[in-house]
């Protein structure tokens, strides 16, 4: 699920009024956090005087900047050029963000961008794009990804907005207090939960990994696993599944066929769950599926269930 722009019938007063519901996984956000999301080019003090002034609706009410929102809650904007143009310019920056705080943020990473910057990579990466709109915003911090995921991979990452709050993420991570869901398209039907446990080797040293597993559905030639990391080793999913016989869809280094018309890989992270460090509350955010994941599992008769 995403939240979804949408505008009312032609003729009617609120024809072009950008408009969006809340989905469960935004349970709780602030009015302001949620316009942040939606809107990542527009300055905060813009956004503030929006709901200063009472110009965004949940219904037929004002909502201020400190009200939480429920799942269901629709918000309303007024139909005005500055939005338009900061909502263009918010589609134009790339950057989907799931979450944010004056401390990190949380994006849905699409498939083919590479995190980092690299040959072939110097122009677009992920980690430019987010500067850049941080810088756009007046924001002065240097952003950096707590935890990686691989250039075909898409899903939900984590990002710090400078070192310490990189620092404090990053001991979440370490201490294995931060839970990762990923979605895979494999080959072959399975059945069935466990545990893989093949040890894989990283930085030149042969170390235990564990990756539990779950499928979810499948047909004669597919399935559709959830996993969840118990350890992260590089391409540590990627090797699991190819050494159970279930590589993924897409994924030629590790034996998995693709599927034409399609460039990239089928894994995504779903979900990353933690307890903010600086409020102490537990967080879970789900991130939608990309569009060529989306329309591949329709192709192959395969249902993702509840995506966000």
């Amino acid at each position: 699920m995403t939240e979804n722009l949408s505008a009312a019938a032609p003729g009617s007063i609120m024809r072009a009024m950008p408009e969006w519901t809340l989905y469960p996984h935004q349970e709780g956000f602030s009015a302001l956090d949620f316009l942040r999301c939606r809107l990542p080019a527009a300055p905060t003090a813009y956004l503030r005087r929006l709901l200063l002034r009472g110009k965004v609706l949940r219904g037929t009410a004002c909502v201020q900047e400190h009200d939480l929102l429920a799942s269901g809650d629709c918000l309303r904007l007024p139909d005005s050029a500055r939005i338009k143009e900061f909502l263009e310019a918010s589609a134009a920056l790339g950057v989907e963000i799931l979450w944010e705080t004056p401390h990190f943020l949380i994006v849905n990473k699409p498939p083919g961008l590479a995190v980092h910057r690299g040959q072939g990579h110097e122009e677009d990466n992920l980690l430019l794009r987010v500067e850049r709109l941080l810088t756009q915003r007046g924001e002065k911090v240097r952003p950096a990804p707590i935890h990686r995921l691989d250039r075909d991979t898409s899903g939900a990452l984590l990002l710090g907005k400078d070192r310490n709050a990189a620092g404090e993420l990053g001991k979440l991570f370490m201490a294995g207090a931060a839970a990762k869901i990923y979605l895979a398209l494999v080959c072959g039907p399975g059945q069935g939960s466990g545990l893989l446990t093949a040890p894989v080797a990283a930085k030149g040293k042969i170390k235990d990994a564990v990756t539990a597993y779950r499928f979810l559905t499948c047909t004669s030639d597919f399935s559709l696993v959830e996993l969840r990391l118990e350890t992260g080793r590089t391409h540590q999913i990627r090797r699991h599944l190819a050494a159970c016989g279930h590589p993924l869809m897409g994924d030629q280094r590790y034996g998995g066929q693709g599927i034409r018309g399609q460039r990239h890989f089928f894994l995504h992270c779903r979900q990353l769950s933690f307890i903010n460090p600086w409020d102490g509350h537990p967080r879970s955010i789900n991130a939608p599926l990309p569009e060529n994941f989306v329309s591949a599992l329709a192709r192959l008769q395969l249902c993702a269930g509840e995506r966000a």
